[in-house]
């Protein structure tokens, strides 16, 4: 991962599992792109209002709850944003049924080519 595919983009990343998160932080700074990582829906949320990303990766269960407010959030904004969850479907709900979902576990390069299909479309 040499290339900065994602130079100049910023990307949140909320994950409560802390290993996964400097897994998928690491790769996303190795491929040129800023990121904020949080563990938790109410971080996230604040995160989104502080600064607007290039794109999301969001676990649909974070440590303070699931995450379909963050969703609705970003999606009212449109900002792009990875479901990447454990579970086989995310909770129900409008900005949830029409979310790229990556499922767990994926290889970091493969939520990086995600999100920079999501950021070039």
């Amino acid at each position: 991962m040499g290339s900065a595919s994602l130079a100049g983009r910023s990307i949140l990343v909320c994950e409560d599992e802390p290993l996964i998160a400097l897994d998928i932080a690491e790769a996303f700074s190795n491929a040129g792109a800023r990121v904020v990582t949080v563990r938790s829906l109410a971080n996230a949320l604040i995160a989104v209002e502080d600064e607007v990303p290039s794109a999301v990766i969001v676990d649909d269960a974070l440590s303070d709850g699931e995450s379909s407010q963050l969703r609705d959030l970003l999606k009212e904004r449109n900002i792009p944003y990875v479901v990447h969850s454990g579970y086989t479907e995310p909770e129900h709900g409008s900005a949830a049924e029409n979310a790229v979902n990556v499922p767990k576990p994926a290889s970091p390069q493969l939520l990086i080519t995600t999100v920079e299909g999501l950021l070039h479309s």
